[in-house]
């Protein structure tokens, strides 16, 4: 798993017009070339009327499968360059339809490629761009005794709490980023003398979204 990266969270709709004719550029988040190609065959039934619905998707962690269509359009004028933005804003695992209804006017190989690209910024500034953290569940264990030791070191590294438990004794499960494993066990068995109980529990991707944790 690589440590991070960077996708959508919601995708937008975004619009702009160029020459009398409209583009419509519409991003959505998915997960597998399944989900991509049902998203595009959606699109192309919604906008059944429009002259053309170009297309891009960029799937995988590490951007390792990349797709796109000029539905067309010249060659090289839509879906490559609609690509090019996707993979230059370092995103990966979305699709991207932009849709145009022609409006009389050519507008030759260089103006399809601005009008392209520019759709599909207009669509990204109105997605919910994240970035997914490879990260990894601390169960903590620790006395009465330990508590705001811990709850400094969690504080002052800003590792969110998931949950807590107070019996007899006190347990914690916190979320680091898996690289850092090491480091906070670390921390936590200097900070308690020793006396802490740690164990991994599972590792999964989140995300931290206007302050909150949302795990995937």
């Amino acid at each position: 798993m690589t440590e991070q990266y960077q996708t959508i969270y919601e995708g937008g709709v975004g619009e702009i017009t160029e020459k009398k004719s409209r583009f419509i550029a519409t991003l959505r988040p998915v997960e597998t070339e399944e989900a991509a190609l049902a998203f595009i065959e959606e699109m192309r039934k919604k906008y059944w009327d429009a002259r053309h619905n170009c297309w891009a998707y960029v799937l995988g962690e590490r951007q390792e499968l990349l797709r796109c269509s000029d539905d067309g359009e010249p060659s090289q004028t839509a879906g490559k360059p609609m690509l090019d933005v996707l993979v230059g804003e370092g995103l990966t695992n979305v699709a991207l339809v932009v849709t145009r209804y022609f409006g009389g006017v050519l507008l030759g190989t260089g103006g399809l490629v601005r009008a392209y690209q520019a759709a599909a910024r207009a669509g990204l500034k109105n997605s919910v761009q994240i970035t997914k953290y490879w990260g990894t569940k601390l169960e903590i264990g620790t006395d009465y005794g330990g508590i705001g030791k811990l709850q400094y070191l969690f504080g002052q590294r800003g590792i969110p709490m998931l949950d807590a438990v107070y019996t007899d004794s006190v347990s914690f499960t916190v979320l680091v980023p898996a690289a850092k494993v090491p480091e906070i066990t670390k921390a936590v068995t200097e900070a308690t003398s020793g006396q802490a109980a740690i164990r991994e529990g599972d590792s999964l991707y989140y995300v931290v979204l206007d302050g909150e944790y949302l795990l995937f």
